[in-house]
């Protein structure tokens, strides 16, 4: 006999997990896509009152997804991220791309005196435009992201997924995106965030229902 009972399903713990959710969280403040999208987020770091923080502009899903839909890059600012994305959802095999650990990233880095994930932005090129950014963990690549953007110096991507972690410049950053506002975005407000829920948050957009 085993000494603890548990389901053991994965699929049957996935639709429990997102029913339990449903009936726990307030998503009333949510379109139904939004919705779909918050749910994994609350999935991913288990706190159902993560929905006062999380911000969707009104465009994002539908550019996002569209994005994803025509191959787009997908462009992440941690290695974490970057592996955390689950490739069989992506509808188009979209290229993913982070640049922190390459070669040139640390002479970058010095020259524009600024952190490797503000300074990798640089080395994602042409493809940047109409692509999909997901900062997860650093808001100095956010900060500098938008600011990059705002001085025309990188093409426009279709979407930023905003949710670096942390308690200094997180906060802020996060509000600077939403404040700047040029292009669709969805965001944590305050110092919550991370690559986990970044992930959560792209694979949720890839995937247009639960599963």
């Amino acid at each position: 006999m085993s000494l603890y009972n548990y389901i053991h399903n994965g699929k049957s713990i996935y639709q429990h997990s997102f029913a339990t959710i449903r009936k726990e969280a307030d998503l009333s403040k949510f379109t139904e896509n939004e919705a779909r999208i918050a749910i994994r987020i609350i999935h991913a770091c288990g706190r159902i009152e993560i929905t006062k923080n999380i911000v969707f502009s009104p465009n994002f899903i539908e550019k996002g997804e569209q994005a994803l839909s025509t191959g787009s890059v997908i462009f992440c600012d941690s290695e974490m991220v970057a592996h955390g994305i689950t490739r069989r959802r992506l509808p188009a095999n979209n290229k993913i791309i982070c640049t922190l650990n390459h070669p040139n990233t640390s002479k970058i880095a010095l020259e524009i005196n600024n952190t490797r994930s503000a300074a990798a932005i640089h080395l994602w090129g042409d493809t940047l435009k109409q692509g999909i950014v997901v900062i997860g963990n650093a808001p100095t690549a956010l900060f500098h992201l938008i600011n990059l953007l705002d001085q025309k110096k990188i093409p426009q991507p279709a979407a930023i997924i905003g949710v670096p972690v942390g308690f200094i410049g997180a906060a802020k950053s996060k509000q600077a995106l939403q404040e700047w506002g040029k292009i669709p975005y969805m965001i944590i407000t305050g110092r919550q965030g991370g690559s986990a829920i970044g992930v959560a948050a792209l694979n949720a957009l890839a995937q247009k229902q639960e599963i």
